[in-house]
């Protein structure tokens, strides 16, 4: 993984700010289904965030009274993560095809980052070792095929998958009052008609 990551570490400083065109909006939508999508996270629960990046979704999801383990493989992330996030979470290097945490945890998330996996199906089988309550990530339906995405699940350990589609853009601006609207159109038809042309599912693969 390292090897494909290699233009990232120059990127690193303000990477959140600049990738996405409304990032509150973006993260905090997101942050929101972390919480929510297929079983409730309760206050104090730890979500470990693969591929963390600058760990800009780890401000809300720390904000929402989750304990925050961020792992990324590029050192120039992880220092800006450590610099966005100070003492109030913990990130360290780590590579996502090798990463356990040192006790289990309540949620594992891979966002923008699940094609990086070697070894899809052996990534989804550590992950559920390591994971008491769910995995969280995106997808998008037009690269892969959800019901065999959805079949490794299972076939990992998984005992319940929750597919929502996620229609915050990433490269046009939203104001965070629209959410509520986005919201509700998630949960309509046309939402998963609009993924034949853009926009991702998330993902909650259920431990139950």
């Amino acid at each position: 993984m390292s090897d494909q990551l290699g233009g990232f570490a120059g990127k690193a400083e303000r990477w959140s700010e600049t990738a996405y065109a409304s990032p509150d909006a973006y993260l905090s939508h997101r942050a929101a289904l972390v919480a929510s999508l297929g079983v409730e996270l309760v206050a104090g629960d730890e979500v470990l965030d693969l591929a963390c990046g600058d760990a800009a979704l780890g401000s809300f999801l720390v904000a929402r009274g989750f304990a925050y383990r961020g792992v990324d493989a590029e050192p120039a992330m992880v220092a800006a993560a450590r610099r966005r996030l100070g003492p109030k979470a913990v990130v360290e290097v780590g590579e996502l095809d090798a990463y356990v945490p040192p006790a289990p945890v309540a949620a594992t998330t891979v966002f923008r980052a699940i094609y990086y996996a070697k070894d899809r199906p052996a990534f989804f089988s550590r992950v559920r070792t390591f994971t008491q309550r769910k995995l969280v990530f995106d997808l998008n339906p037009r690269r892969y095929r959800v019901d065999g995405v959805v079949a490794e699940l299972e076939a990992a350990g998984f005992s319940r998958v929750v597919l929502r589609p996620f229609l915050v853009p990433q490269t046009r601006r939203v104001p965070i009052a629209a959410l509520g609207l986005v919201r509700v159109l998630e949960r309509t038809p046309p939402a998963r008609l609009a993924l034949r042309l853009r926009f991702t599912y998330l993902v909650a693969a259920v431990v139950e």
